[in-house]
Parts: C-alpha cells; structure tokens; sequence
C-alpha cells in the first residue's frame, strides 16, 4: 500500500499541479500523511533546479500549517483522532516518553522531529496534547522544516539533477549529521555567551 501512495505522490510531479500537489503533501504529512514530502520535492526540484527554494518555500509553509492542525488535533481532538494517528504509526507505547521529550527539551524536541526522520506529525500532535506554548512550537517547526526543506532545494539548486542519487541514498545520514553540527553549534555559543 505504501509504494502504492508512494507512485501516486511521484505522478503529480507530472502534472501542471505538482506545486499544489507539494503543498498538500507536505500539509497532510505533518499531521497524519504517511509519505514524507521530500519526494516530492526532489522530483520536482530535479525537473526545474532554478525553482527549487520556491519548491522549498511551499514546502516549508506547507509543513508548518499542516503542523498547526497536528497540534489542534492533540490539543482538541486527542482521544478521538490522535490516538489512532498515533497509534497508526506503533508509537502510542511511546507517548509517555515523547511527553518527557517535552518536558526536557521543550523546542529542541521539536526542532529536532521537524528536522530529522522522526515522524513530525508525532510530535505536532504530541505538542498541542500535552500543551507545549504554542508560539515555541511555530518557532521551532518553522526553523526546523524550512532547514530541512531549504537544504534539500538548495543541494539541488547547487548541483542539479546528479545529486538526486545522492540525497536518496544518504538523506537520513546526512540529516543526523547537519542535526549534530546544529546543536553543537548551538552548545558552543550558550557557552561562548
């Protein structure tokens, strides 16, 4: 079923609604859509590497609005719908772990969902059930997925269609490793400062 989904995300890279389409994509998949919107994306910035930070851009408010809705959905509507999307993903074992995530690392747990391969749509619902500050959690979706997004475009943009094999092949390694560079940063200036 899933490489079903999969096809079917790649065809509206063929069509004249492939920027709609990524939107859509990237709106679902922060709330409860199972395909990640990077695919779409690549194919899309591969066919035209000049639009790619626009690709990315859509992306990006895409992502966060469909993370506004995964936070409504924790925050209003958790026992009914979050539980299952939740649940849908084998992570409902988790949630009290996801909740010290929280507890402990406030945006960074945030940040680092929205930026790394760990399902966001957990972690936006997971955000509005246990409350976390609203404006914490825009702040950290926005830098986070529009890291994500905009390294992706600009890979693309920079190296054009030879980097597609590239970023398939080691897109989770290279997420880990820009996510271990950014906290690091981010210890040596609270140090610094």
């Amino acid at each position: 079923m899933l490489r079903r989904l999969y096809d079917w995300v790649l065809h509206w890279a063929e069509t004249p609604y492939g920027a709609l389409a990524l939107f859509l994509l990237a709106l679902s998949e922060s709330s409860f859509f199972p395909i990640p919107p990077d695919v779409l994306l690549i194919v899309l910035s591969i066919g035209a590497p000049k639009k790619s930070f626009k690709f990315a851009l859509i992306c990006s408010v895409g992502s966060v609005i469909g993370g506004c809705i995964g936070y409504i959905i924790g925050w209003q509507f958790m026992s009914g719908i979050g539980e299952r999307i939740i649940a849908f993903y084998g992570l409902d074992q988790k949630f009290d772990y996801i909740r010290e995530l929280y507890r402990a690392y406030d945006a960074w747990a945030i940040g680092i969902a929205g930026f790394t391969p760990i399902p966001y749509k957990v972690f936006t619902i997971s955000a509005g059930a246990f409350n976390i500050n609203f404006w914490v959690f825009i702040v950290a979706s926005v830098v986070s997925r529009s890291a994500r997004f905009f390294l992706v475009g600009g890979l693309i943009y920079c190296f054009g269609p030879r980097i597609q094999s590239f970023i398939d092949n080691y897109f989770n390694l290279l997420v880990v490793a820009f996510t271990v560079f950014l906290i690091a940063g981010f210890v040596v200036l609270r140090y610094i400062f």
